[in-house]
C-alpha cells in the first residue's frame, strides 16, 4: 500500500483558499472537543465552563506550537519576520503545543475556580485524538515523513521532489512517519478515554502524567527514522524533548501516586 498526497489544497480557487493542514487541525480540535464535552458530564463538570476551556486551550496550542517552531528555525525566519505569521504554509511543533495549551488551560481554571488537575486530565484523555487527527495535515503537506523505503515495502509514502531532502532526492517512496504517530495516538487516546480515565479517576493529575508519557513514548519510537527533524547537534530536538518529558512526567507520576496513598487521598468516582 503507497500513499501519495493530492495537495496540500481543498480548495484553492481565486480569493478562496482552504489548506488541508488547518481544516484537520480545526477538525481533530472539534471532535476533541465533543469527547471532552462528554466526559466533562461523567465528571461532573460544567460543560459550558469545558466549552470554555477547550477553546482557550486550542488557541494557546497554536500560539504555544508556532512559536516553539519560529524559534527552532529562527533563522528562516529572521529575515521575512511577516511567515511568522503564515501558518498556513505549515510550520507547527506538537510539543510547543502542548505547553501552550496546558499553560492557558491552567490559567483559565484557577480564573473560573475549576479544578486544574482535574482539568489537565480531562485534556490528556482527549488531545491524542486530536493529534491523532492532525498528523494527517502533514501527509497533505508532504511533510514529516521517515527515511526512504523500498518499492516493495508494505507501507511507503511518494514525496514529491521538491519536498525531498536533498541528500534523497532521488529516492521516490518514504516511511509514512505521519501514518506511524496518528495511529499511535489514537490508540493512546482510546486507553485513556475509556480505561484511565475510568481507573485514575481518584489521582487526580496522574491521567494527565501519563498522557505525557505515552505520547514521548510514541515520538521516541517514531521520530529516529524521520530525515527532517531539526538538529541540536547530532541529535533531533524532538527526542531531546521527548526523552525528557518521558523522565519528568514518570518521576511525577510516581511521586503524586506516592502522596495520594500515603496521605489516602482519593477522589470518589461519580455514579
Amino acid at each position: 500500500m503507497h500513499f501519495q498526497s493530492p495537495g496540500a489544497f481543498v480548495i484553492n480557487v481565486g480569493f478562496v483558499t482552504i489548506r488541508w493542514y488547518g481544516l484537520l487541525i480545526a477538525t481533530g480540535f472539534v471532535i476533541a472537543a465533543i469527547m471532552a464535552h462528554h466526559l466533562a458530564r461523567r465528571w461532573k463538570l460544567d460543560p459550558e465552563q469545558v466549552t470554555n476551556l477547550c477553546l482557550i486551550s486550542f488557541i494557546g496550542g497554536i500560539i504555544g506550537g508556532r512559536l516553539y517552531f519560529v524559534a527552532l528555525n529562527w533563522s528562516s525566519f529572521w529575515s521575512q519576520p511577516l511567515e511568522i505569521f503564515a501558518m498556513w504554509h505549515g510550520g507547527m511543533s506538537i510539543h510547543g503545543g502542548i505547553i501552550g495549551g496546558f499553560l492557558t488551560a491552567a490559567i483559565y481554571s484557577r480564573i473560573a475556580k475549576l479544578p486544574v488537575l482535574r482539568c489537565f486530565d480531562l485534556g490528556g484523555c482527549v488531545m491524542p485524538l486530536a493529534q491523532a487527527i492532525g498528523r494527517w495535515g502533514n501527509f497533505f503537506n508532504s511533510e514529516a515523513f521517515g527515511q526512504p523505503v523500498p518499492d516493495n515495502f508494505p507501507l511507503k509514502l511518494f514525496i514529491p521532489r521538491e519536498s525531498r531532502p536533498y541528500q534523497y532526492f532521488n529516492h521516490e517512496y518514504f516511511h509514512p512517519t505521519f501514518l506511524y504517530e496518528s495511529i499511535w495516538n489514537l490508540l493512546v487516546f482510546l486507553f485513556l478515554y475509556h480505561f484511565a480515565s475510568k481507573k485514575l479517576y481518584k489521582y487526580p493529575g496522574l491521567t494527565f502524567l501519563l498522557y505525557i508519557d505515552l505520547y514521548s513514548l510514541g515520538r521516541l519510537m517514531i521520530e529516529p527514522i524521520r530525515v527532517d527533524s531539526i538538529m541540536a547537534g547530532e541529535t533531533p530536538v524532538p527526542i531531546i524533548a521527548s526523552a525528557a518529558s518521558l523522565i519528568i512526567a514518570s518521576i511525577l507520576f510516581l511521586a503524586l501516586l506516592a502522596y495520594y496513598k500515603k496521605k489516602g487521598i482519593t477522589v470518589p468516582i461519580p455514579d
